[in-house]
């Protein structure tokens, strides 16, 4: 028997045993298919538009440079932030699977999309370097692992990057940004974390990793710390970008 048939036998004799749905609608998903989605929530994934904003990369509908909130204002902490997809209802729903019920297999999926996407953005060639947004110990123990690391750490294989692991952590369990106003969410990110170990950032250019960016408020805190301990630029790059 080919080598072929035998790994389709074994993927069907898989799926036989544990069903596989897709993660949005539910349906089931044939043996062959590799993605979490059926091929109909799959299609409706959006791309990070062409128009965004040149800082934030906010999705901008009607064009322009920059949108509302970065037009005019100074220089950030951040140097700039580019996501793979907009945050669409299938997107919610695998990331929902992936942080809430204990789907860490679909972080290679996802880091891969990434990886896809990342050549769209040759703003983002000059950050060979990687780290992830970390979690406190506390929400980790809870959730069972950091989905940003996860996600960083598939992005970097792919995409041929350099991981810091370990470059920053968290001092303060936050409470969480859902139901925070922006500038709320600025306080509430204030003095969240530190650098573990300036060795790793001096001098470097720096792609933070996260899942979602709403606000970049807990992105450009990073940022901050980052660039005090040395860090020569800091970008941002996540799976989705809340429109």
């Amino acid at each position: 028997m080919k080598k072929g048939t035998i790994q389709k036998a074994g993927k069907w004799l898989l799926n036989a045993l544990l069903p596989r749905a897709c993660a949005h609608c539910g349906t089931d998903l044939h043996y062959l298919e590799s993605a979490p989605l059926c091929p109909a929530c799959a299609a409706r994934l959006e791309p990070l538009p062409e128009l965004v904003c040149a800082a934030c990369g906010l999705p901008l509908p009607d064009g322009g440079a920059t949108c509302r909130d970065c037009r005019g204002r100074g220089p950030g902490q951040l140097d700039l932030a580019r996501s793979a997809f907009v945050f669409n209802p299938e997107l919610r729903s695998l990331l929902h699977s992936f942080k809430y019920r204990a789907r860490e297999d679909l972080a290679a999926w996802l880091g891969s999309e990434m990886a896809r996407s990342f050549t769209r953005f040759p703003e983002l060639a000059d950050y060979s370097f990687a780290a992830a947004v970390p979690l406190h110990p506390a929400r980790s123990r809870e959730r069972g692992f950091n989905q940003a690391e996860l996600l960083a750490a598939a992005l970097a294989e792919r995409a041929n990057l350099f991981l810091l692991r370990g470059a920053a952590r968290r001092r303060r369990n936050t409470p969480t940004q859902t139901a925070l106003s922006r500038d709320k969410r600025r306080v509430n990110m204030a003095g969240a974390f530190e650098v573990a170990d300036p060795a790793l950032v001096q001098d470097r250019k720096i792609l933070l990793i996260d899942d979602v960016a709403t606000t970049l408020s807990t992105l450009d805190e990073l940022a901050r710390e980052f660039r005090k301990a040395g860090a020569k630029a800091v970008a941002a790059y996540t799976l989705a970008r809340e429109p």
